[in-house]
């Protein structure tokens, strides 16, 4: 399948599952993925609270741009300015995205339990999920071929620990992190399609 379709498929799915995120049937699904892994402040360790907080941190704000604009600045000393420029603007639209998305569809955040984070927005797409999604994919896709697979799996880490810890820490449904994390790769795949078209 080639990038570009992939990228049309995720996205179009993700456009669906908004628009069905509010309905009695998924709503019955979210609550019953959910609510198996949600951390209770007067329950759950505090160790495994303060880790899933600190994965959430490091994935939201300015920890997440201060981290873009460091493998900016280092891809494009190291590989040059496309593929720096790549990771930039693959960032920055994803997370456009998902915040014009968010006004969309504004879905509620859940309430199952006190949040154990802050939140400010709405709740679908996950603006956690989508952005290191997007980041880390098109971070993968760029790696050079040896170091490729590693750079896969530190992805797909990077991305199931974020999406893990929104839905734990009960900021986000189990569908707000799917449609965050589906529409991150449709930008990513599309960033990457675009680049081999114009190096042809």
């Amino acid at each position: 399948m080639g990038r570009w379709l992939a990228s049309t498929l995720l996205l179009g799915a993700a456009l669906l599952l908004g628009l069905l995120v509010q309905g009695p049937a998924l709503i019955a699904a979210d609550v019953a993925l959910a609510t198996p892994v949600l951390l209770r402040a007067d329950a759950a360790p505090p160790a495994l609270i303060a880790f899933m907080q600190g994965i959430s941190w490091f994935g939201g704000g300015i920890p997440r741009w201060t981290l873009v604009l460091f493998l900016v600045a280092f891809l494009w000393r190291k590989a040059g300015r496309r593929p720096a420029l790549l990771l930039a603007c693959t960032a920055v639209a994803a997370n456009l995205a998902s915040s014009v998305l968010k006004n969309i569809f504004d879905r509620p955040r859940p309430s199952l339990i006190p949040h154990l984070d802050q939140v400010s927005s709405w709740s679908y797409p996950s603006g956690h999920a989508t952005s290191v999604t997007a980041i880390a994919l098109i971070l993968a896709l760029l790696a050079p071929r040896p170091w490729r697979r590693v750079a896969a799996w530190c992805a797909a880490a990077a991305i199931l620990s974020t999406a893990l810890s929104r839905v734990m820490l009960g900021v986000h449904w189990p569908s707000d992190v799917l449609g965050g994390t589906m529409l991150g790769a449709a930008f990513a795949l599309a960033a990457s399609a675009t680049d081999r078209r114009v190096r042809r």
